[in-house]
């Protein structure tokens, strides 16, 4: 039986609606992908682990979902490809490489798939299931809800029934960001600052753009746990004060720090999806010791969780899509250590399978556990060195053991690295400083044809009259559902059919209008 959705009237999360406008900007792609690794050894059934990944799909029919832009609104339907499921002999392969492999296979939002399950043999008596699975479908916490799916459905058990589905799921949570929007809009309204300034060592330019990604890896400190406890802080909140302390102390003055926030309640804990929203963090000017930083921090970051499922764009305005909100952004999630249990066989679970990609300058992804926390450090190897990396790596860890000592410590007595030169670079600037061309208005001599048309759909959707020809899309408070409706009527009424990338180039009525002129001539 294959999956199904729950009906016609579902609608996609805003989360998903995000994702699915940066893959059509075509700066998604791989960054998306999230592979997860599982080694057994021993006589694992290979057939019945199979069915086991049909029966987690039955389960969470979000895994075998596209999305799809229909009258300008982004819904959820049957993938027209479903999720690969299938078995494979790689004896002699390395299993780096086949999880390499795995990660780079088209994900496909529109059409599908959107997951991807593949066995491989290794040995005899050694396999590698390698799951890759889109993040619109897809989050952290998923991978354990997946690898506990797969060891139940393996050893007989019978899957848990949901408490609801992921299309009512999502709908609950639009309600309650709709609720949210004005307080958000008013929360942030003095926070958000759209910087792309940033000093490191080792860089030479600021992204926040999906791009190919290095990485180094290292384990945090022991003795963390006890020194959060003492500040009355949890292990995360003393990373990212960390992570403020380092910024802080290259030159970054007032750095915002994005993080990713679950947005998972009670009933959706157990449901495979996309429950996560990045939002900023900026923590001040570090002072004091760093137990009183880190409790600043806390109280920012706490401040923050009430908003954590509006997303930014949303409240703000003005935010173009993009893969990280701001150059450094972070991740943590806890563990609670327990291994799946697979009948007869041995499985470990790689929680941290890289997809060899970056979504900004520079992200902190941190797994915490019982037995100890890994942690990598994915950075931008064309605008930030290795040896610039691995020195911040230092720093950070340096910085770690010293408030695992002493947390108490005044700020001023902490091993922290002098301020580095700024690169002087901004990439991403959306906007250029230049005073714009004069374009002329309709009826004018000159005018750009359609002008008056596609002034009367940004008029419409924006729910404003009178937009100049050269006001910016973003600048009036537009985002991605903004730009998906505005292509919409201009499909219905002109029959052309824009680009997502347009509105980033030409966000402008003049920009558009030229585009709909071009495209219709070369359609004659």
């Amino acid at each position: 039986m294959s999956p199904t959705l729950t009906g016609e009237g579902e609608q996609s999360s805003l989360a998903q609606h995000g994702m699915w406008v940066t893959e059509r900007m075509g700066c998604g792609g791989q960054v998306y992908h999230m592979p997860l690794a599982i080694r057994f050894d021993g006589p694992l059934d290979a057939d019945r682990l199979l069915a086991a990944c049909h029966d987690v799909v039955r389960a969470h029919p979000q895994l075998a979902a596209a999305l799809a832009e229909r009258d300008a609104v982004l819904r959820p339907a049957p993938a027209a490809v479903p999720p690969p499921i299938g078995f494979e002999d790689a004896t002699g392969r390395g299993a780096g490489e086949l999880v390499d492999r795995e990660a780079s296979l088209d994900l496909d939002l529109e059409t599908g798939p959107t997951a991807r399950f593949r066995l491989f043999r290794l040995a005899p008596e050694r396999h590698l299931l390698v799951v890759v699975a889109h993040h619109a479908v897809f989050d952290g916490m998923s991978k354990d809800l997946l690898v506990r799916g797969l060891a139940d459905a393996y050893a007989g058990r019978p899957l848990p029934a949901l408490p609801l589905t992921y299309g009512e799921a999502v709908e609950r949570e639009n309600t309650r960001v709709a609720e949210l929007l004005d307080e958000a809009a008013a929360f942030w309204r003095d926070r958000w600052q759209d910087r792309q300034d940033l000093r490191l060592p080792g860089l030479t330019g600021v992204s926040t753009r999906a791009a190919a990604g290095e990485a180094v890896d290292f384990a945090l400190p022991a003795g963390l746990a006890v020194a959060a406890d003492k500040m009355g802080v949890t292990r995360f909140e003393l990373v990212l004060t960390a992570v403020h302390t380092l910024l802080a102390a290259y030159g970054n003055e007032d750095a915002a720090v994005s993080v990713d926030l679950s947005t998972r309640t009670e009933e959706t804990r157990d449901l495979i999806g996309l429950f996560v929203n990045e939002l900023p963090v900026r923590a001040g000017a570090p002072g004091g010791t760093f137990a009183e930083f880190a409790g600043s921090v806390r109280g920012e970051l706490r401040a923050v969780y009430r908003f954590r499922q509006v997303p930014l764009a949303r409240a703000v305005g003005g935010v173009s899509p993009r893969t990280a909100l701001t150059p450094v952004s972070v991740s943590y999630r806890g563990r609670d250590g327990s291994a799946p249990e697979f009948p007869g066989v041995a499985a470990s679970v790689d929680w941290m399978s890289f997809n060899h990609q970056v979504r900004g300058t520079l992200h902190l992804q941190v797994v915490d556990a019982p037995d100890g926390s890994t942690a990598r450090l994915q950075f931008n190897p064309a605008i930030l060195s290795r040896s610039g990396c691995e020195s911040l790596v230092g720093h950070l860890l340096d910085l770690l053991e010293a408030v695992a000592t002493a947390p108490d410590t005044d700020l001023s007595h902490l091993p922290l690295p002098a301020p580095v030169e700024s690169s002087s670079v901004r990439t991403e600037a959306r906007r250029s400083e230049a005073e714009p061309a004069a374009v002329p208005r309709a009826g004018e001599a000159g005018a750009t044809p359609y002008l008056a048309e596609v002034a009367e759909i940004w008029s419409e959707v924006f729910k404003r009259p009178g937009i100049g020809p050269d006001e910016d899309l973003f600048d009036l408070g537009g985002h991605s559902l903004t730009i998906v409706e505005i292509i919409a009527k201009v499909r219905e009424r002109m029959d052309v059919e824009l680009s997502f990338d347009l509105f980033f180039d030409e966000p402008t009525i003049a920009g558009v209008a030229a585009e709909v002129a071009l495209l219709r001539e070369e359609a004659c």
